[in-house]
């Protein structure tokens, strides 16, 4: 079953990446208290992820933190390590990245696709959400292929 609004977050444990290394964090504590807009990529360093999605967060960090967001996070399936590159490649201090290695986070919110077909095996999808002290207040996933609700400019204009 497919997450949905008024949902809390399923607690899963993920690896933060962090300036030493991978540090676990347990969803259920991440998201506790706090405003946190969450998005989420098939990987990290693939096309549109890193030319579109990664970079609209990036850029847009400023306004969603003045429209109430106390954090921003990415997540995907991949390790820490990876995600941890990744945004000091094409990312930003504002961003945290949350890598789901297992893919149980993608699981337990049902939001899973399979791009085996590109050698990616399971994955998480394409999406975004504003996640409310541990409840999902706003949820938007794309079509496969598709990026559009997923950005931070849709996002900007749902908060």
């Amino acid at each position: 079953m497919t997450i949905a609004i008024g949902d809390k977050m399923p607690d899963v444990k993920l690896m933060k990446a962090g300036e030493s290394g991978p540090e676990p964090v347990q969803s259920a504590d991440y998201f506790k208290g706090r405003r946190v807009a969450l998005f989420s990529v098939p990987g990290a360093f693939t096309p549109t992820c890193s030319a579109k999605h990664l970079p609209s967060y990036v850029e847009k960090a400023g306004d969603l933190k003045q429209n109430g967001i106390d954090e921003i996070a990415c997540t995907a399936v991949n390790d820490a390590f990876v995600m941890g590159a990744w945004n000091r490649a094409d990312g930003s201090d504002d961003i945290t990245m949350l890598g789901d290695g297992n893919g149980e986070l993608a699981q337990a919110l049902g939001l899973t696709m399979d791009g085996s077909g590109f050698g990616l095996g399971q994955r998480g999808s394409r999406w975004s959400m504003v996640v409310n002290d541990g409840t999902v207040e706003k949820l938007n996933v794309e079509d496969a292929g598709e990026y559009n609700v997923s950005s931070a400019e849709h996002m900007l204009g749902q908060l």
